[in-house]
């Protein structure tokens, strides 16, 4: 009987991001997919050493720990691997104690279509029509890119996020981009008692605000925040969306432009997700990074 995902936060990963295959991948490169897959049978009991986003996950399955009784974090496997090339990332798995234990191997095929199917709130991948295609149906998602340097606090699960096109529509980015700053300004003065309608990761903020609610007070291990370029008076009509929503979180930076790298490194983020890819390069200086490839910004 097939589980229903209502009290679980599940986020579904690809196996580029959980574990480092940079050698498999560069046969798959040089010499094709029958090699490729040759290889990864050959090695299928050397353990694959920790990803982009291995940490994330473990402070993730150990939220699973501090809770007891049933789980209430799934971390999903999806890959392009066949069951058999992927034998070797469940070993891995294994090796590294990680209670994971549903994927879906898709033989050389984009495994997005199986985000929806598993209830899963977020998808994080290296490939990038992979990230937009579950975001056209409707799942937060990002590109994640590869960290100067890591977060290392193990007592608390930090996520940061961006505002506009990420936790909130795009509707504000597009008269930034088409009329500039001073029209901008002057239509979130206007609208500042408007709500801003969901952007991806709406649904997904809400998933880990429910998550965050089984731990009192200064219990929890998950903390949030926004860092965004916006400012005063732009502001305001943040703040009374989120209200709106009955969203809180945990900090709010209102950056009015300045680079948001050494704020997120203050912080502590354990990964960030922006919609700008020149913002998203910038932070992966300081911390792991998703590019959000949504709105205004990301198109042709």
């Amino acid at each position: 009987m097939a589980d229903k995902n209502d009290d679980k936060l599940v986020i579904a990963l690809s196996t580029r991001v959980l574990f480092d295959l940079s050698d498999s991948h560069h046969v798959y490169e040089a010499e094709g997919l029958k090699a490729y897959s040759s290889y990864q049978i050959d090695h299928e009991d050397d353990i694959l050493q920790p990803g982009e986003a291995f940490p994330l996950v473990k402070k993730l399955l150990r939220i699973n720990e501090k809770l007891g009784g049933e789980p209430r974090v799934e971390i999903i496997l999806l890959s392009r691997n066949s069951a058999d090339t992927g034998l070797r990332i469940f070993n891995s798995i294994e090796h590294h104690g990680l209670n994971i234990s549903r994927a879906a191997f898709c033989g050389g095929e984009s495994p997005y279509r199986y985000v929806s199917a598993f209830g899963c709130h977020l998808f994080l991948s290296t490939h990038g029509d992979d990230v937009r295609n579950a975001l056209k149906n409707g799942v937060a998602a990002a590109t994640l890119l590869s960290a100067n340097s890591a977060n290392d606090n193990d007592d608390e699960l930090r996520f940061a996020f961006d505002g506009d096109a990420v936790i909130f529509s795009d509707e504000a980015e597009k008269i930034y981009k088409q009329q500039g700053l001073p029209a901008f300004t002057d239509s979130e003065r206007a609208l500042a008692k408007t709500p801003l309608t969901g952007g991806p990761f709406k649904n997904f903020l809400q998933a880990l605000q429910k998550l965050q609610s089984e731990f009192s007070g200064d219990d929890s291990p998950i903390r949030t925040a926004l860092v965004t370029a916006r400012s005063a008076p732009a502001h305001e009509r943040v703040v009374r969306t989120l209200r709106h929503w009955n969203i809180r979180l945990d900090e709010s930076l209102f950056l009015g432009g300045m680079d948001k790298g050494a704020f997120l490194k203050a912080y502590g983020a354990d990964v960030f997700f922006d919609d700008q890819q020149k913002h998203c390069d910038s932070a992966s200086e300081y911390v792991a990074t998703g590019h959000v490839p949504h709105g205004v910004a990301n198109e042709e």
